[in-house]
Parts: C-alpha cells; structure tokens; sequence
C-alpha cells in the first residue's frame, strides 16, 4: 500500500459516527471517507426503519447506489468497516441504549452530525426538534465519548441572513436556544404556528432560524468539547467524484433545472444581476473531511469557536442571469425526456407579472390537464404537483431576490495548508480550469441519469421532440396574441374603422 497522506494518517485507526448519513451530503461523505481514509477502523451510522425496512436493509441498498461502485471494485473490504444501529435524533440519546450506545461512547473520534430537516417550509416545531434539539441530543451523546477530537456540526451558509457580509464567526441573536426548545415543549402546535412569523424575524423560514439556534447552543460547548460548525452554501451535484453530476434529490438548482427542463415550471423569480450562491457536493465534504485534521494539527486551540463558510470562491460565482441563459442553452444540447411544454421559462424580479404567468401558464393548464384526466376517468396529478412546485419556488425566491456575500478565509484556508498528496484526494481548488458551462452540462446530465433515469441514447429522440414544441409553443403563442389582439381592436371599435 502506498504512504499515506497526512489526512489519511490522521484518520488512520479512527472511529467515525455519522448522523443524517442517508441523506445526499451524507452518503457522499460516508463514501469517500471509505474510499479515501481507507486506514480508519470503523464508521457508525444511525438510521430510523423506513418504510416498512429496517436500517440494515436500508443499507443495503444504499450500497447498491452508483455511487458506491468504486469501493467494491477497489476497496470492498471497506464496506464491512461500516455499523449501523437504529437511532433518530428526535430521540433522547439518539435512539441508542444498552451495547450501541457503549459502543459509540467508547470508541468514537470525530462526530459529523448532519441529521436536519431541510424542509424551508416546515413547521416550527419539527424544526426545533430535529434542527435544535437534535442537536442537543447529539452533543449530549458526545459529552460522553472518551476519545473524542472533533463534533463538526453542519449549520448553513444562510442561517444570518440578517448580515450584509457574513464572517466565519457566530452571531448572537436575542434568542435563547433553551427558551425556544422550553416553548416548543409546552406550546400547543397551532398556538405556535400562530406566533411563528414574528418568531422568526428575520428568518424568511424556519430552517434559517433553528439553524441559527443550533449554531448558539454548539457555540456553548466550546470550552468544553472540541466542537466546529461547518456552513456550506447550497449544495449542487459533484463535480468529479464519486460520479460526475451524482445527486440524489430534487433540493435547491436541481429540481429548478428539473422543473423548468421539464416545461413544467414556466415562471421564475431571479434577480438576474446577484451572484449564484452554489457549492458543489465534493468540494463541501472534502472540506468537511479536512477540518478534524486542520483542527486536531494545531498546537493551540483557537480562542472562538471554528466556523468555515463553505462556499464558491468569489471569482468563480457566476451572475444568476448567465446562469439562466447557459441552462437554456445546455437544455437544447441535453434536452430532458418528453417535457410537458418547450422549455423557456419567463426570468423575473416583477411580482406582479410572475403572479399573472403563474396563474396563466402553471395553475390553468394544471386544471385543465386534470379535467381531462377526470374525464377519462384517469388519476388526477397536476394539480397537486402544481401545489409542491408553487410552495417550493414560494420558499426558493428569498434567496434568488436577495445579494449574498460571505467570507470564506477559513475554508479557503483548508485547502491553501495542504500538501501536494492530500491535494490530489481531497479536491477543493478554487482555480480549477473547467468552465462554469462544463459544470452545468455535468448537472443537466446528472439530473438525467440519477434523478429521471434517463439514458444518453434517449438525447437525439428529446431533442426532435423539443424541436416539435417548440413550434407548438410559437403557433399556440402567436394564436393567443393574435386572438387577444382581435378582440382588443373589436372592443376598442378600431376594428369597424377597417
């Protein structure tokens, strides 16, 4: 075996425990921790039974993933360095008790806990349950652990939103973590509902702001836990590894470049002059990989907590509109199979004008579309489709109306500290050739194959069925203009004048 990297030597006989290690930053930081950190002793995971299956089966067939290839071709040894027990944070302890929990307490090293709801427009109490109180539960469990490094929390990259510049640093707010997990306890669910919007002033939701909670009560364990709070931005597909464009959910630019690819979605908010806040998911997990080792190699601990803002270096963010104009360009190269509609969505900070394409060109076809399901006695959709992307694009607009600026020194740092070997494992070079277009084409083809499950061979076929609407889309258009125009003049009484 070849000498290993510095990063590989500090993981070398570690034990690793995971939390949210099923969700899709999750499974990509198991997997290169297996494929990379190929010396450590063992990686715990905990996983609710879903579905009918246990956490056992569960892994199992994450393993069956694509992602996971290369590690039964190269290193299937590794596989059987993984445990799962069944655990949730929304349990005291996390669910562990008897042998698991003994287990986790006497040999782990390094805790990532990942586990969150990520859902923007959730309620306030799930937030806090999962969000803040999961994160107690997991500190709580870590206080325990006799050989424990690093509890590396993941916060986001948005969770101070009411910041013009966010640093790599905790900011106080006026409330109280304990306050709030004491409110959600006794508070009824429509009580709190009712109280949630001044709540969450600033926080456009409730993701935000119990992240932010989370952050204050990590932030407490300072002086006694080796704790660090990891920000990444939002996470787009990989870039090279584990599979080029590998993602595994409809979250954030994904389900956008679904939903607009797919003629589905036809209207957008986006203040095409702000910068795309984006990270690829390789790059956050090899920093998140890297940040034990930076942390546990210093000779003094840090006097503040460790924050990192993963995030896109500045010159590598792109402006939303050029984003837009590559997508569409892209999705003529890499059409998606039968979309419902040509895709060309309409790009706009006007409300008003959204709110009439919404009306005309989401909610009236989905009626229509689902009376003629009712008539053909087939099962109704759209309208409940229409529903999801209408809250989805609701939520998502905060952060396409809005400028970001963040810091990013401490993450910059990571890579900037490594050697040439640990470089060429754990990559986060910000000064990598390949173009913003190379990348997007990487997600439209990522979207297709993982999400959709569409194969290359399908593209000549899309891209004739794309041609064919886009000449409906132009004769459907210049009919409605046309007709509109016909009565405009006849109501006007222009039309007599001829």
């Amino acid at each position: 075996m070849a000498d290993l990297s510095p990063v590989q030597e500090y993981y070398k006989d570690k034990t690793v425990f995971i939390t949210g290690a099923s969700g899709f930053m999750g499974k990509v930081l198991l997997e290169k921790l297996l494929y990379s950190c190929h010396s450590l002793k063992e990686v715990i995971i905990i996983c609710r039974p879903k579905r009918g299956k246990t956490p056992e089966a569960r892994l199992e067939d994450m393993f069956k993933l694509p992602i996971f290839q290369r590690i039964k071709d190269e290193r299937p040894h590794m596989l059987k360095k993984v445990t799962i027990y069944q655990g949730d944070v929304t349990y005291d302890l996390l669910g562990l008790s008897g042998d698991s929990l003994k287990h986790v307490v006497e040999n782990t090293n390094i805790v990532f806990h990942m586990a969150a709801t990520l859902k923007l427009e959730g309620n306030l109490r799930d937030a806090i349950d999962m969000n803040l109180l999961g994160t107690k539960r997991a500190l709580n469990v870590a206080k325990d652990m006799k050989q424990l490094e690093a509890f590396v929390h993941l916060s986001t990259a948005f969770c101070n939103c009411d910041q013009e510049v966010m640093y790599e640093k905790v900011y106080e707010f006026p409330h109280k973590p304990e306050d709030l997990m004491r409110l959600a306890e006794w508070m009824d669910v429509k009580t709190l509902d009712a109280i949630t919007p001044d709540l969450l002033k600033p926080h456009p939701n409730t993701y935000t702001y119990s992240k932010r909670l989370a952050e204050l009560l990590v932030r407490d364990h300072y002086e006694t836990m080796p704790v660090i709070i990891a920000r990444p931005s939002i996470v787009s597909p990989a870039a090279y590894e584990p599979l080029p464009g590998w993602v595994d959910n409809l979250n954030g630019p994904t389900g956008l470049m679904i939903g607009c690819g797919k003629g589905v979605i036809r209207s957008v908010l986006v203040n095409q002059e702000n910068k795309a806040e984006v990270i690829p998911v390789d790059y956050a997990i090899n920093g998140l990989i890297v940040i034990p080792y930076e942390f546990n190699k210093q000779a003094k601990r840090p006097a503040e907590v460790p924050v990192y803002n993963i995030t896109n270096a500045e010159h590598r963010k792109m402006p939303m509109g050029t984003v837009v104009e590559l997508s569409k360009r892209i999705n003529k190269q890499v059409p998606f199979n039968a979309g419902l509609w040509y895709p060309d969505p309409c790009v706009t900070t006007n409300e008003l004008y959204h709110k009439f394409n919404v009306a005309m060109f989401h909610w009236l076809p989905a009626y229509l579309l689902d009376f003629l399901m009712l008539i053909l006695g087939q099962k109704r959709f759209m309208l409940r489709v229409q529903e999801k992307i209408s809250t989805g694009l609701g939520v998502l607009q905060f952060f396409t109306l809005n400028a970001w600026s963040f810091t990013s020194e401490n993450y910059a740092s990571l890579w900037n500290n490594l050697g040439e070997q640990d470089k060429s494992i754990f990559n986060m070079n910000m000064n990598v050739k390949e173009t913003e277009e190379e990348y997007l084409i990487v997600c439209a083809r990522g979207a297709r194959k993982f999400i959709l499950k569409e194969k290359d061979e399908d593209i000549p076929k899309a891209q004739l069925h794309m041609r064919i609407q886009w000449v409906v889309d132009i004769v459907c258009k210049t009919l409605i203009v046309g007709f509109f125009a016909y009565y405009m003049l006849k109501l006007t009484g222009v039309l007599a004048l001829f």
